[in-house]
């Protein structure tokens, strides 16, 4: 095009606030509006807080729309003002009426945390890793009204390090989302790059978080629930309860770092239970020949300490042992 490209970005997260930094600093674009989902009540005072879309908007002293509903008649009117010629779209929060996703010009491109056709849906990333998936990566596709089932542009891949957690990988992928978008774009409107359907009978679907997902199951392999707490770091943690000699009421736990060990001596045991605590160590036997080592957890209303601090008090003993449930 000979004039700059006028984009709408709807983004509210902060993978969405990287993708919309990328965009900003991309001098040949030019964003002529963004949209966010409204600011929302958190934190102990349940103090409305801005979005970190709208934090990075304010930085750079741009305005920020903030419907309840982006396919109401009072917001299509806000985003036909604005003569789009591309949508952006990362992790906005609510789906886009066929009324939205056709009014810029060229439609609407979604930066999307996976590699599509595989786990679509709200949390690619954690499911990625409870999955133990080898590799992921980022894919800008050309929205439909389904979710996530539109036609692929580009995908960038990059492998999972067995120690990278969600919010590590998170950090990561916002990066490599934000450069391939500004790659893509270019290409998408040249005609270099087209548009192709995805697969979708290979298609998967990563369903949102919520805090129960986090509860260990002991029975499973040392390396499951490695994958599982390396999942779900930071949010919502992974936790357990421990039943111990020392108090008549099982205590939460929560357990950020592991080693999972693979060939474990204590066949006999029962998953959960504590085979090793001494000084500097605590092993816990897990499903199968194996047992994970505990080296960082959290107990409530206490900051996260490594083991050797904790076991200073002798917290854990031999035969103590973690459940799933109260």
């Amino acid at each position: 095009m000979d004039r700059p490209i006028r984009i709408v970005f709807m983004g509210t997260a902060t993978l969405a606030q990287e993708v919309l930094r990328a965009l900003l600093d991309e001098s040949m674009h030019e964003v002529v509006g963004i949209v966010s989902q409204p600011d929302r009540p958190a934190g102990r005072k349940m103090k409305h807080q801005p979005t970190p879309v709208k934090l990075l908007a304010m930085e750079r002293g741009l305005e920020v729309f903030q419907p309840e509903k982006i396919k109401s008649p009072d917001s299509l009117k806000v985003l036909q003002s604005w003569k789009p010629d591309l949508g952006v779209v990362a992790a906005y929060g609510q789906l886009l009426s066929e009324s939205v996703l056709s009014l810029p010009t060229h439609g609407c491109l979604n930066v999307h945390t996976s590699i599509l056709p595989k786990y679509r849906g709200a949390a690619p990333i954690q499911w990625a890793i409870h999955d133990q998936q080898k590799e992921t990566g980022v894919t800008i596709m050309k929205m439909d009204k389904g979710m996530d089932t539109g036609d692929i542009i580009s995908i960038e891949k990059t492998p999972i390090d067995p120690e990278e957690t969600s919010g590590m990988l998170h950090d990561r992928l916002a990066k490599i989302g934000g450069a391939l978008l500004i790659k893509t774009i270019s290409g998408y409107l040249s005609g270099e790059m087209s548009p192709y359907e995805q697969n979708h009978q290979e298609s998967s679907h990563a369903r949102k978080i919520n805090k129960l997902d986090g509860l260990i199951d002991w029975y499973k392999k040392a390396s499951e629930i490695k994958a599982h707490t390396n999942a779900f770091s930071p949010w919502p943690g992974s936790y357990t309860y421990l039943s111990s000699q020392q108090s008549e009421k099982p205590d939460l736990v929560k357990i950020w770092k592991i080693k999972a060990i693979e060939n474990d001596d204590n066949i006999e045991s029962t998953p959960g239970e504590i085979v090793v605590a001494n000084k500097n160590q605590v092993v816990v036997k897990c499903g199968g020949h194996s047992a994970i080592e505990l080296l960082e957890i959290q107990f409530p209303g206490a900051k996260r300490l490594s083991i050797d601090s904790i076991q200073s008090a002798k917290k854990f003993k031999v035969g103590d042992r973690f459940i799933n449930k109260l």
